[in-house]
């Protein structure tokens, strides 16, 4: 099932305020599993970017001033998380300012249904603790050294991390391909990747009982 991971960087909080989107970055999942295929922008936001802002992401006035605008950018960010679930670190900021900026080009909104919210997820599972992108991080061990600055790109790749630790999937599905038996009709073309438990049989467990009778009384360290 192929999902987008999904950050945005703005000018500002709130969109009353007439605040704007000045980076956003996406990358897709496959059962999990990051694909090569990303989506990635910075834009001109038409308005200044506030201090406060500033000091999260760093992106300055003059560096936006000659990035894309966000309708030049709609068309090929709506063809690219069409038909996927959307998955967000506090889904109802980014998600405010992405449909902001499509009610402006008067295109549609993506609904509330298409995403799923990480920040909802972790505050339903460890009430009361820490749930940012950062605390999560340590929580599950994930190397965020180099945030030093809010980056969509690197955002997406953290989240993509926290995300498969919030589902207890500490492995993703893989999917292969077999070549010799994929037109066999034996196996499906695409196989979840998964751990097999292999139960002894009644002579096995016999044998081991067995083995650590006699072998426990020796003295291995002599």
């Amino acid at each position: 099932m192929k999902e987008i991971v999904l950050d945005t960087e703005t000018t500002g909080l709130s969109v009353k305020d007439g605040h704007r989107i000045v980076e956003i970055g996406c990358i897709e999942i496959d059962n999990l599993i990051p694909t090569k295929n990303f989506f990635h922008y910075y834009l001109n936001p038409e308005r200044k970017v506030s201090k406060s802002a500033l000091e999260v992401h760093g992106y300055t006035d003059e560096f936006l001033s000659d990035k894309k605008k966000f309708k030049d950018i709609a068309d090929e960010f709506l063809k690219f998380i069409e038909g996927k679930k959307i998955i967000i670190h506090n889904a109802e900021f980014d998600l405010a300012h992405l449909n902001n900026e499509l009610s402006l080009i008067n295109s549609h909104n993506i609904p509330k249904e298409n995403v799923i919210d990480t920040l909802e997820i972790a505050r339903n599972k460890y009430p009361g603790s820490g749930i940012s992108l950062d605390a999560l991080c340590k929580r599950f061990k994930i190397d965020n050294s180099k945030r030093e600055k809010h980056t969509a790109l690197l955002d997406c790749e953290l989240l993509s991390k926290v995300y498969i630790n919030l589902l207890d999937q500490k492995e993703p599905i893989f999917q292969f391909n077999d070549p010799i038996q994929k037109n066999s009709g034996v196996f499906n073309k695409h196989k979840s990747y998964f751990k097999k438990i292999i139960v002894p049989s009644k002579e096995e467990l016999q044998a081991h009982e067995k083995f650590l009778k006699s072998n426990l009384k020796k003295n291995f360290f002599n």
